[in-house]
């Protein structure tokens, strides 16, 4: 009889002990904050009334100008739930705001549109003259946020995966003198466009066993702008397909370069046209 109450004692013991546990961890969980939701959700509008989502994350106030980094997602993460744009990358920029005082956008591309006209499986790789409908309204909420935060002129920066690579390689070649870098990952560009951009610092990423964005494409604009003189920065991954952007955003050195990069001058005019 004295055993089994001692073995009683010693299960309810233990169920307290279990049942605390797991109060405990529930309670962390629960008080663990929501990283996307330290991104505020806007909608930018035109004078003609369409609209963009994004979000914003700003970091404390500055003393300083700050910095803004261009954050362009990939076609799985189109939509309007202002949230999808989130899915790859935050982690990379949540770092951005906090430890190197960036001010991040991160516009949504709507359903069924896209940041370039590129067609992959046409092999259409010359942008148009005109920017397309997302890739216009983001150009605009650029110099609207420059209109309302205290902004570094010179230190735009954009980065971009998979068809957010193609929208990076093409708002630079749309308005090289505004980007002080670049840094598009699996995109496709212009090779047209190297003299135009060759004097814009770029760090380009791809995986060689992509089968999505082949990385030839990438291949050509680092060769087309070296041929006209650019220095830029290709970084390939043996044995990676698609989601080369995993790699490249746990790049240790990629947020350090984009802070050394300036304009040498402010921008002169915004909607250059290639």
């Amino acid at each position: 009889m004295k055993y089994r109450r001692s073995w009683c004692a010693q299960i309810l013991l233990l169920s307290l002990i279990l049942g605390l546990a797991g109060t405990g961890q529930a309670d962390t969980a629960a008080s663990q904050p929501d990283e996307g939701a330290k991104f505020q959700a806007r909608v930018y509008a035109d004078d003609q009334g369409n609209q963009l989502p994004y979000r914003l994350l700003v970091p404390d106030e500055s003393d300083e100008p700050m910095p803004v980094l261009l954050f362009l997602h990939g076609v799985g993460e189109r939509g309007d739930d202002n949230r999808a744009q989130l899915t790859h990358g935050k982690d990379l920029m949540l770092t951005a705001a906090r430890d190197f005082g960036f001010i991040v956008v991160a516009p949504q591309c709507h359903a069924e549109e896209k940041w370039s006209r590129v067609d992959l499986p046409k092999n259409i790789v010359r942008f148009s003259d005109e920017p397309t409908e997302p890739m216009r309204l983001t150009l605009e909420l650029i110099d609207d946020l420059s209109d309302r935060y205290d902004v570094d002129q010179t230190r735009l920066y954009i980065i971009g995966l998979s068809m957010g690579g193609h929208g990076t390689w093409d708002a630079v070649s749309r308005e090289p003198g505004r980007f002080a870098a670049a840094a598009p990952i699996c995109g496709v560009g212009d090779p047209a466009m190297g003299e135009r951009i060759a004097r814009v610092p770029v760090w380009a990423f791809h995986g060689d066993a992509d089968r999505v964005v082949p990385v030839d494409f990438t291949r050509a604009m680092i060769n087309a702008i070296k041929d006209a003189g650019g220095e830029p920065k290709y970084t390939e991954y043996p044995g990676v397909g698609h989601g080369s952007w995993v790699p490249a955003f746990a790049e240790p050195g990629l947020l350090p370069w984009l802070t050394q990069q300036r304009l040498a001058e402010q921008p002169a005019q915004t909607q250059t046209q290639p």
